[in-house]
């Protein structure tokens, strides 16, 4: 069953379109990959699933629904959003932004501090050391630990990620890489992950979906996108990644 899926959407930003025509279907505990160079309409993928955006055409399903059938609030509680700039609150302690969701979701107080630090454990922060901190005393690493924590919180269905480790040092790049690999294999969450790093798509998806001025042009396994001949994806392609990220 697909858990998200794409039926002949079209999208634009007044006369310029971003999306022409795409089609796809992403299932569950599926991790989607989507490259592409700037404007090529990867961001507008993912906030057409949270129904930050609706499309001029065709129409965008989450769960079987369309997204204009669902209450944005609740939908949007049901796709954890991880950005490149993670956008935690600074007047809220790390145990406090992991618990947001929860709080306005009407969890009671110990079942929200039992999920808080049951996801700093999963992202590789010691509870007791870093729930009480504040985000401005937290590395860039640890942060984006946080973010996708917050993103985790109340389980939801469907995970989006928008080139959520672009702004870390290459070493704390690799080592986050490596976390979501982890969780990802633990936890099997639907996952589209926007990147520019064909490396990374490689060896953080399931499946690698290469975008191309607004159009899909190819979503497959990556053995099958690393072996396409299309010049458009060739493009995308250089150089190849050497290595997977190791777990």
């Amino acid at each position: 069953m697909s858990l998200v899926e794409f039926r002949g959407v079209t999208c634009a930003y007044g006369d310029r379109r971003a999306l022409t025509d795409v089609n796809l279907s992403v299932g569950q505990g599926e991790a989607l990959a989507l490259v592409g160079r700037s404007g090529a309409g990867k961001s507008t993928m993912l906030k057409l699933v949270n129904r930050m955006l609706v499309p001029q055409q065709g129409s965008v399903l989450v769960d079987g629904r369309d997204t204009r059938a669902w209450d944005a609030i609740q939908l949007r509680r049901r796709t954890g959003y991880v950005l490149q700039s993670v956008g935690l609150f600074p007047h809220l302690t790390v145990g406090e932004n992991i618990s947001l969701v929860p709080r306005l979701e009407g969890w009671p107080v110990p079942r929200r501090e039992a999920r808080a630090r049951e996801l700093l454990e999963l992202v590789g922060l010691a509870p007791d050391d870093y729930a009480h901190r504040w985000p401005n005393e937290l590395s860039g690493g640890q942060q984006q630990r946080v973010g996708v924590a917050r993103a985790l919180a109340i389980n939801p269905p469907v995970l989006l990620m928008d080139e959520p480790f672009g702004a870390l040092d290459p070493v704390t790049r690799r080592e986050l890489q490596r976390a979501f690999s982890r969780i990802q294999q633990e936890l099997r969450q639907t996952v589209l992950l926007v990147t520019h790093d064909i490396a990374e798509a490689v060896a953080l998806g399931t499946r690698v979906g290469i975008l191309d001025d607004g159009a899909l042009i190819i979503c497959d396994t990556p053995a099958v996108v690393l072996r396409a001949t299309d010049a458009r994806v060739r493009r995308i392609l250089e150089p190849v990644p050497t290595a997977p990220v190791a777990g």
